[in-house]
């Protein structure tokens, strides 16, 4: 098995009053990591699973006295697609208030329906962790740094959830099937979505955007809806894990960008299936992009698994000065240029060096990037 850098965080947190929430995007591995560390345990566990309809029925018409008839002789309750059962949120805090022996764990594929069914009841009565596709720290722990560099392509183009690093079949089929009926299964189950088309065609032509500014009044035009729902629906994409946006820095230069917003996904390989190009590197002409999305999104993995508290953001001005991505911590600043050719010139724009607190300034290509992402 692959080591999860959020297992650490799993293990620092069992057992202090409080529920464990993980929480990602199908596929991502949440189960398999939960009943990996569990099996290494000496405390006895009580499995529900809410794609099981005899599970389901064990929390129906739940009470303090059933909770705790059904959990006793237990150490550790875990919920598998905890959204999945009616009013979870109050169940786990009946325990929580009333069974302090038992450590609930919950699992849920997606933050709007597991966060949005326990956030009120379960305030100051959890902790959150999330899962992504595997990192290129967890990848380069598990196969070694020479390996993981030699599969750089692969991963530009196929991504790195779990079942497309593990799998003997083909990338591409598995990847296709995981931007398709895995994917927008919850997607679809959601209240707020009512046209299944429409969210297909906005998160298309958000890859087919990947690494340009995007306007929401444009995008509305485009997929033909208004504003208000084009909006709603990306967040809702936000929420299930499926894209992150990086908004535009502004503070101190009039020609500065203000209300700028860029959309990225947390794995290559699920912007790929969605425009249907798989194609490699060397017959592309959105290397750029591939390469932008890998390492904002990689930067992204790293900083939320260390817990860094960092801003981030990407810079631009009306004369078409741009910095990719910027990094502020304690109101100093990290320039940062993504060039996937090392002989390709990149300049961080003096403006922004003349105009803010810079610490570093670094240009990040494919014979550097480990570094960056170590």
């Amino acid at each position: 098995m692959i080591e999860r850098k959020i297992a650490k965080q799993f293990e620092e947190r069992l057992f202090k009053g409080k529920a464990i929430l993980i929480y990602g995007a199908r596929q991502t591995g949440k189960t398999t990591l939960v009943n990996e560390l569990l099996n290494h345990r000496s405390e006895k566990v009580l499995r529900l699973n809410g794609d099981d309809p005899a599970d389901k029925l064990q929390l129906r018409d739940f009470s303090s006295d059933k909770l705790r008839a059904l959990t006793a002789g237990y150490d550790i309750l875990f919920i598998d697609e905890a959204q999945k059962f009616d009013d979870i949120g109050n169940i786990i805090k009946l325990i929580i208030d009333g069974i302090k022996n038992v450590q609930v764990i919950a699992t849920g594929s997606s933050s709007f329906e597991l966060l949005g069914k326990t956030s009120e009841s379960l305030t100051g009565r959890k902790f959150e962790l999330q899962i992504f596709p595997l990192s290129f720290s967890e990848l380069t722990a598990h196969h070694g740094l020479l390996k993981e560099l030699k599969e750089l392509e692969q991963r530009l183009i196929f991504g790195s959830y779990p079942e497309v690093i593990t799998t003997s079949e083909s990338r591409r089929d598995v990847v296709g099937s995981l931007a398709g009926s895995y994917l927008y299964k919850d997607i679809l189950m959601v209240d707020r979505i009512r046209n299944s088309a429409l969210v297909e065609d906005i998160t298309k032509a958000l890859a087919l955007q990947l690494g340009s500014e995007v306007s929401p009044t444009e995008l509305s035009r485009l997929v033909g809806a208004d504003r208000g729902t084009v909006e709603r629906y990306i967040r809702i994409l936000e929420e299930a894990f499926i894209i992150f946006r990086l908004r535009g820095f502004s503070r101190n230069v009039r020609t500065e960008i203000r209300k700028g917003r860029k959309y990225y996904f947390w794995d290559n390989g699920i912007r790929n299936a969605l425009i249907g190009n798989f194609n490699p590197l060397a017959a592309r002409s959105d290397i750029g992009a591939l390469w932008e999305n890998y390492i904002i999104s990689e930067r992204m993995k790293s900083l939320k698994a260390r817990r860094e508290n960092v801003f981030t953001y990407f810079w631009r001005t009306t004369q078409q000065q741009e910095i990719d991505l910027i990094e502020e911590r304690q109101g100093k600043f990290t320039a940062i240029e993504l060039k996937y050719n090392p002989k390709q010139r990149a300049v961080i724009s003096k403006t922004f060096i003349d105009s803010y607190d810079v610490s570093e300034t670094l240009v990040v290509n494919r014979e550097n990037y480990h570094e960056f992402l170590s």
